[in-house]
């Protein structure tokens, strides 16, 4: 199912994915025009949560593809089950089956181990395909996916060609880390996710804290932006930012500003290196508390 343009953005909010305009044009046109959607950005700007999201919004299975330094194919795609094939071996051997049967019937779906990109393409459903930080993994292993993304389909040289019996919804994510080829950027529509404008990050926290003050939420956010100015090692992304959303109204603070201590000492919730906590002291940290106003 195609969604109208104009639904995509109050679908996704139902499921608790705040998107702004541009978020929501790039995955109506990934669907209209059936293309993957390469989204990149900093790390912690809710890249990751677009695709969970919009598994949630179609009500489709979500298969992610975790990507690492040295992911290969056979990690990505398929494993033969090699223990299981060698006790099938021997109790084959053992009552006097030929070569020939033994290898067919090793070779054969009972032992084969669907990994994520197999596993997307053979759903009857289509499902949500997160490749996750492909910037990660090597240019051999992004040059394998070009076929991947361009057929949707892949060979196995003992069970032949497998064509996708769904199309699935293929959203790939990127930290920058290394720069991707423009054979793999051509394949895809691209998206440059951005940390959300303070209007944006308040409703985020609304719709993640439940029983929130709207005040709090807006001063929280105003404080984050302003913290993401400073010269930082890590900056916080909304994850951080709703952990220290939860945080403050766990200890019922109403008001940023009456509270200066509380803020001070929660924003371990925001920086994650010891050189941003020495940076961010009580004197910055009340600094940047007198622009929440």
């Amino acid at each position: 199912m195609t969604l109208k343009r104009e639904e995509i953005s109050d679908k996704l909010a139902a499921v608790g994915y705040i998107a702004d305009r541009d978020i929501a044009t790039a995955l109506w046109l990934m669907d209209f025009l059936k293309r993957p959607l390469l989204l990149e950005g900093e790390a912690g700007v809710g890249k990751t949560e677009v695709g969970k999201a919009l598994a949630a919004v179609h009500g489709a299975e979500l298969i992610r593809l975790q990507c690492y330094e040295g992911l290969d194919q056979n990690a990505a795609l398929y494993e033969w089950n090699y223990q299981r094939q060698l006790l099938a071996i021997k109790t084959r051997e053992g009552v006097g089956e030929d070569a020939d049967a033994i290898e067919e019937h090793i070779f054969s779906e009972k032992y084969l181990l669907e990994r994520p990109l197999l596993a997307a393409i053979r759903r009857e459903s289509p499902p949500v395909l997160l490749i996750d930080e492909v910037d990660r993994a090597d240019e051999e292993f992004e040059a394998f996916l070009l076929e991947l993304l361009s057929d949707f389909q892949v060979s196995i040289p003992e069970l032949g060609t497998i064509k996708a019996n769904a199309i699935p919804r293929v959203v790939l994510t990127s930290n920058g880390t290394r720069e991707l080829s423009d054979a793999l950027r051509r394949r895809c529509l691209y998206h440059y996710v951005d940390f959300p404008d303070v209007d944006r990050e308040a409703k985020i926290i609304l719709t993640r804290t439940p029983g929130i003050d709207t005040t709090l939420a807006v001063q929280i956010a105003r404080m984050v932006a302003s913290v993401r100015k400073e010269d930082l090692r890590k900056v916080p992304g909304v994850a951080e930012t709703l952990d220290w959303a939860a945080t403050l109204a766990g200890l019922e603070v109403h008001d940023l500003r009456q509270e200066p201590e509380a803020v001070y000492e929660t924003m371990i919730c925001l920086l994650k290196t010891h050189e941003d906590r020495a940076r961010l002291t009580r004197e910055v940290s009340a600094r940047l508390l007198g622009k929440v106003a």
